[in-house]
């Protein structure tokens, strides 16, 4: 395992709460919040950059400062969270470097792209903690991980010439052809084998979808060592999602990055409501997943300690 720098393990404390484990909420989507926003595509694609950040600065307002670190885009966020005065001081921030959507291959393979010219200096210049990039990986096939190794390579590279924090998502997906039931009986195994490539590349932090049970949870977690791995929501409902938590938490998680399952329906381009939901319901939710991160996590147990 590739152990923190000072500069990095710094990062990493500040995006954790008091407690030393992760809570970040997580708006970094565009595509997938214009679809919460906007039920046809002619209205989604009518929803602009600004309104995003308009949407993304109230998470981070009503939300992101009860967690202590919110995960936004280079595109509609920032600057704007920053030079606006709306992130708080004691607020982290993490910045994704992965543009929406992917490109597929002609295999029919999904090719994460990047966000053109966000490097780590330009992360620094933002304002950001740190970084996140997320790319897609289906280890069993390898054909399908060239390029996106690749990226990720670049960029923890990238990150380490920089000496800044880079948090490492994946993602697997549903090849061409293959049943739902067949992807679901895999996905404990792709989760492992995805992090385990992540690690071998030199991740120090992961974000990664919940491996599908406790057992799965743990294997991840002997992986992974000194490496801290935080559980993500998928947009799951939220009694689902806690326990998910529940389950990632007792087994050896450093924390959660969690986005719609806290938000996907407290948002609307009425932003009075979205102000009302985000200050109410948004905040019991994270209130709840707080409570179970408090009740299983101990800073003596901290991998980055």
């Amino acid at each position: 395992m590739t152990a923190m720098t000072t500069a990095e393990r710094r990062g990493y404390h500040q995006i954790c709460g008091a407690d030393g484990a992760m809570m970040v909420i997580a708006c970094d989507q565009r595509g997938g919040m214009r679809t919460l926003l906007a039920t046809t595509p002619e209205e989604q694609a009518a929803i602009s950059n600004e309104t995003l950040g308009d949407t993304k600065a109230d998470i981070t307002r009503y939300l992101a400062a009860h967690a202590g670190c919110v995960l936004v885009d280079p595109m509609c966020a920032v600057p704007k969270l920053v030079d606006g005065n709306i992130l708080p001081r004691d607020t982290a921030l993490l910045i994704g470097i992965d543009a929406s959507g992917w490109d597929t291959s002609p295999e029919g393979y999904r090719i994460s792209k990047m966000v053109e010219g966000v490097t780590a200096r330009r992360v620094r210049e933002l304002g950001g903690t740190g970084g996140k990039i997320m790319v897609y990986l289906r280890m069993d096939t390898p054909a399908a991980n060239v390029k996106n190794l690749e990226t990720l390579k670049n960029s923890i590279e990238d990150f380490a010439r920089e000496d800044l924090l880079l948090v490492v998502e994946f993602l697997t997906y549903k090849l061409e052809g293959e049943s739902a039931e067949d992807y679901a009986a895999k996905i404990p195994m792709l989760i492992k084998t995805g992090s385990q490539a992540c690690l071998d590349l030199g991740a120090k932090v992961l974000k990664i979808p919940y491996p599908g049970s406790p057992e799965a949870c743990a294997e991840i977690t002997r992986i992974s060592g000194d490496v801290p791995w935080a559980v993500l929501s998928a947009g799951v409902d939220h009694e689902t999602f806690l326990g998910q938590v529940e389950a990632a938490m007792k087994n050896g998680a450093s924390g959660v990055i969690a986005g719609r399952s806290l938000w996907k329906d407290c948002i609307s381009l009425d932003r009075e409501l979205s102000k009302k939901q985000l200050s109410t319901t948004a905040v019991s939710r994270l209130r709840d997943i707080q409570a179970i991160i408090s009740r299983y996590y101990r800073n003596e147990t901290s991998k980055a300690a």
